[in-house]
């Protein structure tokens, strides 16, 4: 008896299967795409103007620096990371008018309910070494932003009786207006 002889797999198609398995994977799974802050960065400079040097009067600068071993200053003394957010409150609200804490603007500013207000000339400068951790930065970040959070829940709960995330729009741009996220973040340096 002859044997027959053993007939080859194709496996032509193999190579197109895998690449549908491919596919499939890279389109059903989902990728977290809520890492990270969200910053509206300024525009780039036109050629044809010139740089504008705005001048703040010291009293409304916050300053906030981290240097390379990741401790915190604020306003020259070292501080737990923990008082960032009160302190930043304190400076923004400056309810006694504290000549060591932000002013109101000069003008009064028409906030939709709100009316004429004088609103914090307050501005908080974040500075941090080149050798400062992100783990560090991000957590000062954090704060920073909870402090502005926080004081536009109180201004929410106190005007309209409900917290700044479920404001309708109107009213969330007006509380945005009142307690706007005036941070400015400088160049990393060498801070010591």
């Amino acid at each position: 008896m002859a044997k027959r002889p053993l007939q080859e797999i194709n496996a032509g198609s193999m190579a197109d299967i895998a690449f549908l398995l491919l596919i499939f994977f890279l389109v059903t799974t989902t990728m977290d795409t809520n890492t990270g802050m969200t910053r509206k960065l300024p525009p780039p400079p036109e050629d044809d103007k010139k740089e504008i040097d705005i001048k703040v009067k010291e009293r409304n600068v916050f300053v906030v620096l981290i240097n390379r071993n990741n401790q915190l200053a604020v306003e020259g003394k070292l501080t737990n990371i923990g008082n960032l957010c009160e302190k930043t409150k304190e400076f923004f609200k400056n309810p006694s008018d504290d000549p060591n804490l932000s002013a109101r603007k000069e003008k009064s500013k028409y906030i939709e309910f709100f009316g004429d207000i004088k609103i914090s000339a307050g501005v908080v400068s974040l500075q941090n070494d080149r050798g400062t951790s992100y783990e560090k930065y991000i957590a000062v970040q954090n704060e920073l932003l909870k402090a502005v959070n926080e004081l536009r829940d109180e201004l929410a709960m106190q005007r309209f009786g409900k917290r700044f995330d479920d404001l309708p729009e109107a009213e969330s741009k007006a509380v945005k207006k009142y307690y706007p996220l005036a941070i400015s973040e400088a160049e990393p340096m060498e801070i010591k």
